[in-house]
C-alpha cells in the first residue's frame, strides 16, 4: 500500500483550530437577528441550537457549552454556504461592496449637480423625483448649517431601496422565463 495515497492526519493543533473556527462561525450565527437566520439554509438541529443559545442572556458556563455544541454540530455541516450568507449579511461580498460604493457615489454626484436626477430617473423609473429633489435640498441645507445628516442618509436609503426593487424585478422576470 502506497503511503502517498493516504491523507495525512491532521495534527491535534490543527483540529483544535478548525473546531474553534466552527465555534466562531456559530457565534456569528447566534448574533444574527431571527429574520436573517431564517434566510440562511442550515439544518434544523443547528437552527434549534442557535435559537437556544440566543435565549441565553448570561455569558456563563451554560452558554459556553452551548457554543461548543453548535461547533460540534457544524462539523457535520457544509459551512461554505453559511460563510457566504454571513459575508453577504455583513456586506463583505465584493459585488455587494461595489454596489454600495456606487450608490454612495451617485448620492455625492446628486448633491454636487442636480442634473444627476435625470440619470437616476432613467436608471430607476419608479423614483419619486419630487421627493428626491426635496431630500437633496434638505441635505444641502443640513450641510450648510452643520446639522445632523438626516436627509443625506435618507437619500442613500432611497437609492438603496430603488436598487433593491430593480434587482427584485430583474430576478422575477428571470424566474418567469
Amino acid at each position: 500500500m502506497d503511503t502517498n495515497e493516504q491523507p495525512t492526519p491532521l495534527s491535534k493543533t490543527r483540529r483544535k483550530q478548525q473546531m474553534e473556527e466552527l465555534q466562531a462561525l456559530g457565534e456569528d450565527l447566534v448574533e444574527l437577528s431571527t429574520e436573517r437566520i431564517k434566510k440562511i439554509d442550515i439544518p434544523e438541529d443547528l437552527r434549534s441550537a442557535v435559537s437556544e443559545a440566543r435565549r441565553m442572556t448570561r455569558h456563563d458556563e451554560a452558554k459556553r457549552r452551548q457554543m461548543q455544541y453548535i461547533g460540534k454540530i457544524m462539523r457535520n455541516v457544509d459551512v461554505e454556504p453559511i460563510r457566504a450568507a454571513l459575508a453577504l449579511v455583513r456586506g463583505e461580498s465584493a459585488s455587494e461592496t461595489a454596489r454600495l460604493h456606487r450608490l454612495e457615489r451617485l448620492r455625492t454626484e446628486l448633491l454636487a449637480d442636480e442634473t444627476v436626477l435625470q440619470v437616476i430617473a432613467t436608471d430607476y423609473p419608479a423614483v419619486d423625483l419630487q421627493h428626491l429633489r426635496s431630500l437633496r435640498r434638505a441635505a444641502l441645507k443640513e450641510q450648510e448649517q452643520n446639522k445632523a445628516p438626516r436627509s443625506y442618509r435618507a437619500i442613500y436609503q432611497l437609492l438603496k431601496d430603488l436598487e433593491l426593487e430593480k434587482r427584485q424585478e430583474f430576478e422575477d422576470t428571470e424566474n418567469e422565463e
